[in-house]
């Protein structure tokens, strides 16, 4: 594939990654706006974090999803997953109670785990050897791009936003002039949805259209029987080296994805309650971190195919580090504090290891079960993950009153996904993904 042809495909597959976290940051920034509609407590805030794209739903797609990929090739996933994912957002959007607003956040999820081990495969698999990494990096750029647009929707459309009484008047023709005041406010969210919508269908069309990945094509044409899901997990188990690397990709994203999760879902509400800032400021600031993120990642993707790929990943999880001794020097009671916070965290972002399992991920297991294995990672990352957002909620309080604890606690989580990085980090830049396997696993690979 040329270069030009692989930079397209890799823009219209990034799409599934606009498409992840701006569902994460769509749920998010209208978290305080559908706390005060349906009346919930941080209790249910917890739940509508656990079954979402950012942690259970996305985990239970990925398994099934990774697989599936493995098996009926990347470009089934890219065929059919995003209908799924239109289906979910059409019911948050329509959402008038907990369970239905529940039951959106699940079905986008899992349409989002679907689709996150077949598209980094496939830009894996349709990169030159000299450009992985930047084709990757393009892919994360996408991850940050989608929250800037979604913040910036959210923050025209909420209470007080430029386009606030536009969107007053389309809450009121649809639920009448009687409408409640938080009714109304929550329409901002839905029409934030849509337009999550509108880019589903959009990325739907682009990529149906995408040819199958030659590596899978290549293993069809061997003759090679198409694995069931239970004969994938056997040969991705059975097999000393692929579990040696589940354990190291799934060390560093699990512990670095503990504390992104958190924040990515409960960021903005963060800054509300334990910073004590309006719903607007809150969302500016995370705009402003998601710019510099984007920002960093198209720096990223000049220097990771030239460069040590363990440099890179220090400097992102050192960045992290800092953003989280601010806490707990500075705290984020005052202006100071916040935004040294936002900076650090965005500039960490740029950085962070879910460019480099994205892009070992796919590397380090053979094309036969190279999906399944980052769908399987994925899904025991986004469970524990999920797991670990109820938890948040208790330790971090109704007010924020035990944030700094919940502070000390990520400090750890870091500091294990920079040390277990360092020690096992592979030297595969510039490498061709068949001279890879046949090192790592033999010719029979």
């Amino acid at each position: 594939m040329s270069n030009s042809s692989s930079l397209k495909s890799t823009i219209a597959v990034s799409l599934t990654n606009y498409l992840d976290a701006g569902a994460i940051v769509a749920g998010a920034s209208g978290l305080t706006l559908w706390q005060n509609y349906l009346g919930l407590s941080e209790v249910h805030l917890g739940w509508l974090n656990f079954i979402s794209a950012n942690c259970l739903g996305a985990a239970i797609g990925a398994i099934i999803g990774g697989f599936l990929a493995d098996k009926y090739g990347r470009k089934f996933i890219f065929t059919y997953n995003l209908l799924v994912y239109m289906l979910g957002v059409l019911t948050i959007m329509l959402s008038v109670n907990f369970p239905m607003l529940l039951c959106g956040f699940l079905i986008t999820g899992i349409s989002v785990g679907v689709g996150v081990p077949a598209s980094w495969t496939y830009i894996s698999e349709s990169s030159e050897n000299n450009n992985r990494g930047r084709n990757i990096c393009i892919s994360q750029m996408s991850w940050g791009i989608g929250p800037m647009v979604i913040l910036l929707l959210g923050m025209f459309f909420a209470p007080g936003g430029y386009l606030f009484g536009w969107v007053e008047s389309i809450a009121h023709a649809v639920g009448g002039a009687d409408m409640e005041e938080p009714a109304v406010n929550a329409f901002s969210s839905r029409l934030v949805f849509l337009s999550l919508f509108i880019v589903a269908f959009i990325a739907w069309n682009l990529q149906r259209q995408l040819q199958e990945s030659a590596e899978f094509t290549k293993g069809q044409e061997s003759g090679e029987k198409k694995p069931g899901l239970i004969d994938n997990i056997k040969v991705l188990f059975s097999n000393s080296i692929a579990v040696k690397t589940v354990c190291f990709l799934a060390t560093i994203y699990l512990t670095w994805n503990l504390v992104a999760s958190v924040m990515g879902f409960f960021q903005p509400h963060i800054y509300e309650t334990a910073g004590g800032v309006t719903n607007e400021q809150a969302n500016w600031m995370n705009f402003i971190q998601w710019a510099i993120i984007v920002s960093v990642t198209f720096c990223t993707s000049k220097l990771i195919d030239k460069t040590s790929h363990k440099g890179i990943y220090v400097f992102g999880l050192l960045a992290a580090l800092c953003a989280w001794l601010v806490i707990v020097t500075i705290g984020v009671n005052g202006p100071a504090g916040l935004w040294a916070f936002a900076i650090l965290w965005g500039i960490q972002g740029g950085a962070s290891p879910q460019i480099f399992y994205a892009l070992w991920g796919s590397e380090l297991f053979p094309a036969k079960f190279r999906a399944g294995a980052q769908g399987f990672m994925f899904f025991v990352v986004r469970g524990l993950s999920a797991l670990w957002g109820l938890l948040f909620t208790y330790i971090y309080g109704e007010n924020g009153e035990g944030f700094t604890i919940a502070a000390y606690c990520m400090i750890a989580l870091l500091l294990i996904s920079l040390v277990v990085g360092i020690i096992g980090a592979p030297n595969t830049r510039g490498r061709a993904l068949d001279d890879i396997t046949k090192e790592r696993y033999g010719e029979n690979y």
